[in-house]
Parts: C-alpha cells; structure tokens; sequence
C-alpha cells in the first residue's frame, strides 16, 4: 500500500511536539496490520471497507484489552457492549459504510470462525464501526459484501498504509472538502516508556477546520452555520493502538483524548455526528486467552502517573491522522453526479504559511 500524495509532513506542516514512528502511521505499532477493499464501480458507487488487525495472531484466541469511547452517539457501532462489558477486543476492527454494519458482522464473524482453533466457538463479537458516505455513495444499494470484508482483512498488512479515498473512506466528505482514511503515530521517548501509540481515522464530518492552529476553514470561508441552512452533521472513526501495557479502564482514559485531537481540526461532533474512538492495547504481556485454567489476571499495568506522554500522543497523532485524510483525498464524482472537491492544497499551504505553521 503506498502513498499517491504528499501527506501534511511532506509539506512542512509538523503537527504537535512529539516525534513521529518511522512510517507515522498506525503500522508502527508492532504487529499492527490494516487492509482495504475500495468499492469503485459505474457512476455511483464510492464506497468499501478497512480492516484493523491488533496483532498477527488469531486474535479471538488470544484478545487484547480494549475500551471504547463514544464523543457523540448518533451511529451504529455494532460490538460495543461486550467490549465494554468484558473490557477486551476479539476480532479486528471493521469500518464502512453505515448501511453495511451488518455485512461488517457477518464477514468478520465467518473470517473468525474459518480460522484455525476455532472450530468450536459459537460466538463471536464483532466490532464494525461506519459513517454514512450516502452522498457519494448509493449507500442504498448496500454494494458492500461479506466477501469484500473479509478480503478486507486478508488483505491487511504491514507497512504504509494508503490514505485518502479508500476502503472505509472512499465516499466519504470532511469539513466541505473530500475526506477519508487517515493515519499517523508518535513514538515516546525511552526515558517515558518508548511506547508506540498510532492512530487511524476514517473521517466524515464537519466544523471549522484548523490545522495545526491556522484558521484554515474561516480563510477559505468554507464553515457551518454561515446561514440557517447549513449544517456539519457527519461521523468520524477513530482507531488508536498502542504497544503500552494498558487495561480497558486506562484505554477508555486514552481514547477520550483521542475527542481532543478531532477537536483541535475544528470538528465539533455535532447533532447528527457519530463520533466513536475504539482503543487498544497490543502488549503481549496483556493478552487474554480465550480458554485458561488461569483464575487471575497476570500482566504489569503502567500506573496512571505516567499516562500522560500518551494522551500527548494521542492528541496528537488523532489531529495528524484526520489532517492527512484531507490531503490525500482527491477530488471525487459519485451518486446523482455528486461532485466533492479536494482540500485546495496551494491555497491552504499558503494559509499555513501565513500563520506560521510551515516551516521555512
């Protein structure tokens, strides 16, 4: 999966204070893989799915603490009370199209089930999250398969991640302009940890965008609420993944800040937003095992005095994430001969330029 458009870094742009991992991208996390199925057919179909696979393992046997926190609830996240519920992830993470959670459910639960040692299970908990790209999008036609969904996951991989108009994020609208997938990272220092903490959005929602403190939305004139009939309803996915041995109470802690982050961009989770941040930890000494003798948890949880570097993190990565979905969208076409145009990349650099968010 590489890379079609320079992302907010290659042009200077340096979001926050804290370094980036080597791929600035939710991959960084080691064992972390993402895959994509992009659903680009005749006049009227911008849609897909992207997957986001924990660990290299089979994950239902061996799950990973996770929580997960809802900024505004107006969408259809399917999984949410049992993770809530038993504070631990058991399959990958599915994003779409709102209209194709139950496709989500159904592929993720028939990829569980074909794998190996678990021929016996008999429920499975699918976590498929979504925002709604009808207006790209015949999202009507509910286009998306199981089969486009567990290609989705099959096709999960290491290393770059493509961004912009792809799987999850393919018919998808941020702030007036095309949005999409987005991903970044920060990696702590030795001294605080050296834990990676990365970030994927699928972004599709509205507000007054800021990036990296410039007023971009108001420059560019494009924002809600300029008279009585616009509105920046809307959602935005958020993954955040960390190797820091964290358990679901702490990562429901992380991805509260994660709302901070969509909130430095300008977003505002309005009325109509679904806005909801899946976290979780990838350390192998927090595995849970789905079958054990074992009547005790084991494994050594960071104490809570040293969870601020990854809000930080959070934060941060949470902002580069959603910007770079904006710069790697181009412009797109779809359903009723819908036209969404591509952030203007010159003029927004001037902008940044003007406030003094690019470096010379």
């Amino acid at each position: 999966m590489g890379q079609k458009k320079k992302r907010a870094r290659d042009h200077g742009v340096e979001i926050g204070v804290m370094k980036t991992g080597t791929l600035n991208a939710i991959t960084d996390v080691p064992g972390v893989k993402v895959g994509h199925q992009t659903l680009i057919k005749r006049d009227n179909v911008r849609t897909g799915v992207t997957a986001i696979l924990a660990h290299e393992g089979n994950i239902f046997q061996s799950k990973v603490p996770a929580a997960i926190y809802i900024g505004n609830g107006f969408g259809k996240l399917a999984g949410i009370s049992q993770v809530q519920e038993l504070g631990n992830l058991e399959t990958p993470i599915i994003l779409t199209n709102t209209l194709s959670v139950p496709m989500g459910i159904q592929g993720t639960v028939k990829y569980t089930l074909n794998l190996p040692e678990n021929e016996n299970v008999r429920s499975v908990n699918a976590v498929v999250g979504e925002t709604n790209d009808g207006y790209l999008n015949d999202i009507r036609g509910m286009h998306v398969t199981e089969t486009d969904v567990m290609t989705a996951i099959q096709n999960a991989q290491k290393g770059l991640v493509a961004e912009g108009n792809v799987g999850a994020g393919t018919g998808t609208v941020a702030f007036g302009f095309k949005g999409g997938i987005g991903t970044s990272s920060r990696l702590l220092p030795k001294s605080l940890g050296g834990y990676t903490v990365g970030v994927l959005v699928q972004t599709n929602f509205g507000g007054v965008l800021s990036i990296a403190g410039a007023p971009v939305g108001k420059e560019l004139d494009r924002y809600p609420f300029r008279n009585a009939i616009e509105k920046s309803d809307g959602s935005c996915m958020i993954v955040v993944l960390t190797d820091a041995p964290l358990d679901a109470r702490q990562l429901e802690r992380v991805a509260k800040r994660a709302m901070m982050g969509l909130a430095r961009t300008g977003g505002i989770a309005s009325n109509g937003s679904g806005d909801y941040v899946v976290a979780a930890s990838t350390a192998e000494s927090m595995r849970i095992p789905y079958q054990t003798r074992e009547r005790l948890d084991s494994g050594d949880v960071l104490k809570n005095d040293a969870m601020s570097p990854l809000f930080l993190a959070t934060i941060e990565a949470t902002e580069e994430a959603i910007v770079n979905s904006l710069f790697a969208a181009e412009a797109m076409t779809g359903n009723n001969e819908h036209t969404v145009n591509a952030l203007p990349l010159d003029r927004v650099l001037e902008i940044l330029k003007k406030y003094g968010a690019i470096k010379d």
